[in-house]
Order: C-alpha cells, then sequence, then structure tokens
C-alpha cells in the first residue's frame, strides 16, 4: 500500500495532534505522511518531521490551498486527505481506500459519526446537513461534507477545482458529480480534536459562518 497511497495532512497549529495522527499513518496504515503546514506558530512543521513526515509549506492561507498544495507534492498514484487534528483516526482509511484500489469508486468520502456530541457542535451540524442536502439536489450521494476524501492524485487534479478556502471540499464533490465519477460514502467514528488544538471551522458559530460562506459562494 505504500508505494502507491500517500496520506495528506493539511495543517495549521496542531503541535498537540501531529504525533499521534503522523505515527498511525506511517505505522498502522503503512503509508508515508505529507504534511502541509499553512503557517503554523506552534512548531508544527518541526513536530511533523520529528515523527517521520515530509513537509511542505503552504504560506497562502486557506484549506483549499493547503490541499491543493498536498496534491501537486504527493507522488503516489492514490492520495488520501485526512484533517491532522485527530479527530478521524487514519485507521479508517484502508476501508476508503479499498474502492479505490477494487476500482468500484473514483472517490470516497468519510461521513462524520460522532462519537460524542461535543465532536461536532450543533451549528456545524446545521450547516452540514444543509449544505449535504444541497449536494444530493445536484446528484452527488453524500450526506457530509467530511474532511476524508480519497481519490487518483492525476484525476483530482484535473478536475481544477479552484477555491482554495473552506470552500474547496464543496467544490471538489461538485465537479467530481458533474464529470459522472462514482462517489462513495462510508461513515469513520469522529470524536473531539485532540486537546490543545482548536478547530478553524466547527470552534466556533464565527468559524462556522465563515466556512458556510465560503461554500455557498462555491454554489453561485
Amino acid at each position: 500500500m505504500a508505494a502507491q497511497v500517500e496520506v495528506v495532512l493539511p495543517c495549521l497549529d496542531e503541535a498537540a495532534a501531529l504525533p499521534a495522527v503522523v505515527r498511525s499513518v506511517i505505522e498502522d496504515v503503512g503509508c508515508p505522511a505529507l504534511v502541509v503546514d499553512n503557517g503554523s506558530t506552534d512548531g508544527s512543521p518541526d513536530i511533523a518531521e520529528e515523527c517521520g513526515a515530509r513537509v511542505v509549506r503552504e504560506p497562502a492561507r486557506g484549506y483549499g490551498a493547503a490541499v491543493h498544495t498536498g496534491l501537486l507534492h504527493a507522488t503516489a498514484e492514490i492520495v488520501c486527505v485526512l484533517d491532522a487534528d485527530g479527530s478521524v483516526d487514519p485507521g479508517a482509511l484502508p476501508a476508503l481506500i479499498a474502492p479505490l484500489h477494487e476500482g468500484t469508486c473514483d472517490l470516497a468520502v468519510g461521513r462524520r459519526v460522532p462519537t460524542e456530541r461535543a465532536a461536532m457542535p450543533w451549528h456545524a451540524r446545521a450547516g452540514n446537513a444543509v449544505l449535504a442536502s444541497m449536494l444530493r439536489r445536484r446528484g452527488v450521494p453524500v450526506r457530509d461534507l467530511a474532511p476524508v476524501r480519497v481519490g487518483r492524485r492525476a484525476q483530482l487534479l484535473e478536475l481544477g477545482v479552484c477555491d482554495r478556502a473552506f470552500g474547496y471540499p464543496l467544490e471538489l464533490l461538485l465537479r467530481a458529480g458533474r464529470a459522472g465519477w462514482r462517489v462513495c460514502e462510508l461513515p469513520v467514528r469522529y470524536r473531539p480534536r485532540a486537546a490543545g488544538t482548536e478547530s478553524k471551522v466547527s470552534g466556533s458559530v464565527a468559524g462556522t459562518a465563515r466556512a458556510l460562506r465560503d461554500m455557498i459562494g462555491v454554489l453561485r
């Protein structure tokens, strides 16, 4: 698996979570980890390297910018994108990678199943439900705009996703749907992010509002 799959970890101040996440990717999943640092000030790049990850830097702030840079620098045929905050165990990745290896889907995404209510605040649940409903009306069979995605690197780049902020996951799914991709959604356990880290989206109502603004802009 390691020669064909690489895990991209967009990262902004995730020092507290990185050791466990990176080591799990490398040791448990058996894949190389590529951390894309998006301007951390807490030493995240050094910690990631110490744990065995390859690190690249994307100075332009934005989730989409970090993911896009990860795709450009990845070398494997299949790329997994996973948040670096510890909210999803990398051990969930093999189940999402399998449909790509089997040729039964073009894009595998994780549907978050919170392990406790605190893992996904009410405002994040509400915003996610609205946007997922909009996607289903456009023919994309998902119930979550999950931060876990697996696809072939070349095809992902060919989609030409333009958003470089929080609208990236939504635009990716929209473009995949329009391109006729087979999208499969599998459940992944979603737990509270690692202590000492802070969500840029669901951590506050304001953060969720910013993400919704970016995503609604993609739908227009």
